[in-house]
């Protein structure tokens, strides 16, 4: 378990993680082919151009950084949605795990309940599966946070 000060250090840090995350998700659409204008009025629209781009990609021939770096471009693309879907917000939690802590997203459903996710596991999950499909990553993060993938 983290001990507090490494929480507290996460914690301190988390502002700059947001943000990374935030510029990722614009490289996400830059590279992807998505008009930046039209995902920033309307997150959503990424994911037919994001889902085109991962269709193309050769995943038999990725190597270890190739899927670290698609992992963390699905990551930062599915809390931009569950930000804009739910309201969604980035939090510390403690883990058991090496560093000790871990990023997840929190949201409040509409009895007032608070669920989370981390959206590392479910992208993780997720690309275990073939073919990889972005719009049931986003569903399955959308369920995990108590919302219905139809909302």
């Amino acid at each position: 378990m983290a001990d507090s000060e490494t929480l507290d250090t996460a914690r301190a840090d988390l502002p700059n993680f947001i943000a990374e995350m935030r510029d990722n998700f614009e490289s996400v659409a830059e590279v992807v082919g998505a008009p930046l204008d039209q995902v920033a009025a309307d997150p959503p629209s990424i994911v037919g151009y994001l889902q085109l781009f991962v269709d193309r990609l050769p995943v038999d021939e990725m190597e270890q950084d190739d899927w670290v770096t698609l992992h963390t471009d699905l990551v930062s693309v599915v809390a931009r949605l569950m930000q804009h879907y739910l309201g969604a917000s980035w939090e510390v939690a403690a883990d058991a795990k090496p560093p000790g802590y871990r990023y997840r997203l929190a949201a409040t459903d509409r009895n007032g309940l608070v669920h989370r996710v981390d959206p590392f596991e479910v992208v993780a999950v997720e690309l275990q599966q073939r073919p990889i499909d972005v719009a049931r990553i986003v569903a399955s993060a959308q369920l995990s946070l108590g919302q219905p993938a139809s909302d």
